[in-house]
């Protein structure tokens, strides 16, 4: 479910940059496994993100999980990319969104209007994912007024919400 609800979510915010047509290759999900393999490829995965340049974006997708908060994943990622030499300019440039357990407590929240972000939420099929991603791009670009977010999804819309106004210019 994951990589359709992640492509689609990029679809529906309509970056100028996507090709118009459909079957645009310009999206690619990269299976990383857990925290720590995806810790480890990042600082290589984001070089080669400013290498292309252009409008390519790095967007990580993890599940806080035991962290504290979403802003104790993005220092890990962030001391990786200390270590690996990349500076606080080129790793502003990242998209995080980060789940406190799992993608799907969102897709809960956008079809329900609830959820519980401190157990993992009810595993869906993709029709079920889809509705909830139209929803959560028009809360990306501002198309819908935003109130009682889980708070990793609001930590999240924020990045992406930078993200939508990046794709504008």
């Amino acid at each position: 479910m994951d990589p359709v609800f992640i492509r689609t979510l990029i679809k529906k915010l309509d970056p100028a940059w996507l090709r118009p047509w459909p079957g645009s290759n310009v999206i690619r999900t990269v299976d990383c496994g857990g925290r720590a393999e995806l810790l480890g490829r990042f600082p290589d995965e984001l070089k080669a993100v400013l290498q292309a340049g252009g409008d390519t974006t790095l967007l990580v997708w993890a599940d806080v999980d035991d962290l504290e908060s979403p802003d104790a994943l993005k220092q890990a990622f962030w001391e990786q990319a200390k270590a690996a030499g990349i500076t606080s300019v080129q790793f502003d440039q990242v998209v995080f969104a980060f789940a406190r357990k799992r993608l799907e407590n969102w897709v809960e929240f956008l079809n329900s209007g609830k959820t519980d972000e401190s157990r993992g939420g009810p595993r869906v099929k993709d029709p079920e994912a889809l509705q909830a991603v139209t929803k959560l791009a028009e809360l990306c670009q501002g198309k819908c007024p935003v109130s009682r977010l889980p708070p990793s999804l609001e930590w999240s819309c924020e990045n992406w919400r930078r993200l939508v106004d990046r794709m504008k210019r």
